[in-house]
């Protein structure tokens, strides 16, 4: 193995790491803003307020994104299984 294809490699599991985790941490930052909007307008300054719908908002993105983010990993791992002894050979 060379040092490209090792950087190749975990540039390429980064880059699907990022991808599967962006829908969760983008609806959560979305609903932290407008809570956050909501607690300065209503002048709430209650911590614990925005953990609940943030945890709500994240279980639903997992299982609505749930069958995408399997899919992204699954042919990530089938194409580092099925070119296994070809990277043995480098």
């Amino acid at each position: 193995m060379t040092i490209e294809f090792v950087t190749s490699l975990a540039r390429e599991a980064l880059l699907i790491t990022l991808l599967i985790s962006a829908p969760m941490l983008g609806l959560a930052l979305l609903v932290g803003v407008l809570i956050s909007i909501f607690q300065a307008i209503t002048q709430i300054q209650e911590m614990t307020l925005t953990f609940v719908p943030k945890i709500i908002v994240t279980i639903l993105a997992t299982i609505v994104f749930g069958p995408w983010i399997l899919r992204i990993m699954l042919n990530f791992t089938s194409n580092l299984f099925l070119n296994l002894p070809t990277y043995m050979k480098m």
